[in-house]
């Protein structure tokens, strides 16, 4: 049994103003002396990104898709740990999936698994007393959904709140708070910049989470949220633990801490916070590298990790880094673990829209219209650092660039429909689909193991793999 005082924020769709709510919600507490955790349902790494900037603590997605159900509120209670609350920011509506499996992938079923409350923030700018049909709704809807209250945002005026206030005290909904329409302005780093202004720590992304925290501490009821997350009864399962998942058999068989780099800045990693987690469990000593600032690999780097939070706007920073392209590329070729998702295969090409990259591929990518995105259910197609052939693994894709070929001569996965995809080499193991992995602690057992056992090897003739 875990004790987490916890709340999940929702809305009837997208664009009610939940994430902005979230963050807000998380700083203003937390300025309050509160120690607060933050949680993204989905794949979302960059909502997650700016909770945990709010809470001082690593934000974390719940996507039962990518850990699996059962993992939901071990994970919850794991990176809630000493917090007096947990806040859950749900994705789309509160019953949508992405998938079309709401029943097991939306926020409401992520409530429900959580036995949590849930606050319904609605946009009222355009609705009268029709809000307490719309809330009235989503509770019926589901009679194991704890609806617990809204909080009503973009309010015209105090009329307008006392007609919206009067007919949800008619349904016997509560109202934790209500923001007028400029309290909640667009502050927030354009998203374009995906999480590296929360990695590096930019005081811009520092600003804009302050500001968001002063207008939630002046408009929520921030004692009443409080209570309402303390009436969640205890979690029923314990928590989550990277060293259990790893297990000791699974260390380091020679008792070395090898050093393992992985991409990250001062304010946090690109990689989800369990993947550093199970690292360290596995035995690795684990240190950050910043890809956009470090000119070196840090001293003693066995194996390199780049996570899938990297976005692909930073192409000319990657290419501009030559002296860091120049010692990655070194650190592949010497057989070194290097395990790269989504923009760190691009990193690893020779080129990205004309720019050069780390050539550790012989391949080229090329921005495209459109965005590729979605869930995959994967085959690993050969051995590998990350992998044994034959083991499925699902992960999400969100990308715009592509790569050319799409695979190498071993090709990272493969998947009913699709074309072989990602590259396998020596120690190297690249592909742009990004796997969580609590969901696959072995892998952190499997890139440990490699670095402490890794030798140089030669340059294979032609310097590159095809």
């Amino acid at each position: 049994m875990t004790v987490v005082p916890r709340l999940v924020l929702s809305a009837p769709s997208s664009g009610h103003g939940t994430n902005m709510l979230a963050i807000g919600l998380l700083a203003a507490l937390a300025d309050r002396g509160v120690t607060v955790a933050g949680f993204k349902v989905g794949p979302d790494r960059v909502d997650a990104a700016y909770l945990g900037l709010a809470a001082g603590r690593p934000g974390r997605t719940l996507d039962p898709r990518l850990v699996g159900a059962e993992r939901i509120a071990p994970l919850v209670a794991h990176g809630a740990a000493g917090a007096g609350l947990a806040v859950v920011q749900g994705s789309m509506g509160l019953y949508d999936s992405l998938t079309g499996h709401p029943e097991t992938e939306s926020t409401a079923a992520v409530a429900t698994a959580l036995r949590s409350p849930v606050v319904l923030v609605v946009d009222v700018a355009a609705m009268g007393q029709s809000v307490a049909a719309l809330v009235h709704g989503f509770r019926a809807y589901d009679e194991q959904l704890w609806l617990g209250g809204v909080i009503l945002n973009r309010v015209a005026s105090g009329r307008h709140e006392a007609l919206l206030r009067e007919a949800l005290d008619d349904v016997g909904v509560p109202v934790y708070g209500a923001l007028r329409r400029q309290d909640l302005p667009p502050v927030l780093p354009a998203r374009r910049h995906g999480t590296v202004p929360v990695v590096t720590a930019s005081a811009e992304a520092d600003r804009a989470v302050r500001r968001l925290g002063e207008a939630v501490a002046a408009t929520v009821d921030l004692e009443r949220l409080l209570g309402l997350a303390r009436s969640a009864p205890p979690l029923s399962v314990a928590a989550w633990s990277p060293e259990a998942e790893v297990g000791a058999a699974e260390a380091s068989a020679t008792g070395e801490r090898p050093l393992i780099a992985v991409a990250g800045g001062a304010g946090g990693g690109y990689s989800h916070a369990e993947t550093t987690e199970l690292l360290r469990a596995a035995g690795a000593e684990v240190v950050t590298l910043d890809p956009l600032h470090d000119e070196a690999l840090p001293a003693g780097t066995r194996a390199l990790v780049v996570g899938g939070g990297l976005p692909e706007s930073n192409a000319e920073r990657l290419s501009a880094n030559r002296r860091l392209c120049i010692a990655v590329a070194e650190l592949a070729r010497t057989g070194r673990p290097v395990v790269a998702e989504g923009t760190g295969l691009l990193w690893l090409a020779r080129e990205l829209d004309g720019l050069p990259m780390c050539g550790v591929l012989d391949a080229v990518g090329s921005s495209r219209e459109g965005l590729v995105v979605g869930y995959r259910t994967a085959t690993a197609a050969t051995d590998s650092v990350v992998a044994a052939a034959g083991a499925t693994v699902t992960g999400h894709k969100e990308h715009r660039a592509v790569l050319t070929p799409r695979a190498g001569q071993r090709p990272a996965w493969t998947w009913d429909g699709g074309t072989p995809e990602g590259f396998v080499w020596r120690g190297v193991h690249a592909s742009q689909l990004t796997l969580h992995w609590a969901a696959h602690p072995r892998l952190a057992a499997r890139v440990v193991a490699a670095a402490a056992q890794a030798e140089p090897a030669e340059s294979p003739a032609g310097g590159v793999p095809a």
